[in-house]
């Protein structure tokens, strides 16, 4: 990176599981850079989703740099996911056109239930799909796939944890980390935050600030869709070895059948 930006900068790797990613400082000047994002950025940052890209380099072996504004902030609390702030911003996500007219260039497809099982199922080893609890889930997703089918297919961004939303020090909100995006039911966004954050009796005031109705047709897509995702996170902490980390998700299976 010292060859692109010059020695008198300080770089320094940003962490994150593709050691891509590093952060740089010259005097008053701060940047995030990472090597090969998505053409998808370009699209996130006008549309405010993400801290602005500042410039684009292509070196000569064919990697791609990016630099985006480095914004001091922190990420949300688990208990700030309630605020009419996030639910704002992930309803302008799933709304852009300009994003998904960008992720539909970059050749994405819009993503079918019976695919996202297909690859989710696929990945699951034996030891796993004895298990009751996944048993029960997999007759679950099976009978009910016929059922989630939606027509709107929108940008999801696949994992909106409160560790990717970032609130900065002049109170701008953006979520980060799009690596996992995807044309889909935005219910896959939505099943996500509210299972995980919003007690149950409160979502109809979340998705009214998100605008949308808690009809009994988005309660069983996301049902379907959290189901889905559990069984995935279920099979990445076996691959690292979390145990207890592995269990909990079990547990979750349970209270979300």
């Amino acid at each position: 990176m010292e060859h692109i930006l010059g020695q008198e900068w300080e770089i320094i790797p940003a962490g994150g599981a593709t050691g891509e990613a590093f952060y740089a400082r010259h005097e008053d000047q701060r940047l995030f850079l990472k090597r090969n994002s998505s053409p998808f950025l370009a699209v996130l940052s006008a549309e405010g989703i993400v801290p602005k890209l500042v410039w684009t380099k292509r070196l000569e072996n064919g990697d791609v740099i990016t630099a985006q504004q480095w914004l001091e902030g922190r990420e949300l609390k688990s208990t700030e996911m309630n605020q009419e702030v996030v639910a704002k911003l992930l309803k302008k996500i799933h709304r852009s056109e300009p994003m998904l007219g960008m992720l539909s260039r970059l050749e994405k497809s819009p993503l079918q239930p019976e695919t996202i099982f297909q690859s989710v199922v696929s990945g699951l080893d034996e030891k796993l799909l004895i298990l009751p609890e996944v048993q029960e889930t997999l007759s679950f997703l099976k009978k009910e796939a016929k059922n989630v089918h939606c027509e709107e297919k929108v940008v999801c961004h696949g994992d909106v944890n409160h560790n990717n939303w970032l609130w900065t020090d002049d109170n701008q909100l953006y979520l980060i980390d799009w690596d996992g995006a995807m044309i889909a039911d935005p219910a896959i966004d939505l099943g996500m935050l509210l299972y995980w954050y919003i007690p149950e009796e409160n979502w109809q005031d979340w998705l009214k600030m998100y605008g949308e109705n808690l009809t009994d047709d988005l309660k069983l897509r996301m049902q379907w869709y959290v189901a889905l995702q559990t069984l995935s996170s279920i099979q990445f902490n076996k691959n690292k070895h979390r145990m207890d980390e592995m269990n909990k998700w079990i547990q979750f299976l349970r209270d979300i059948l």
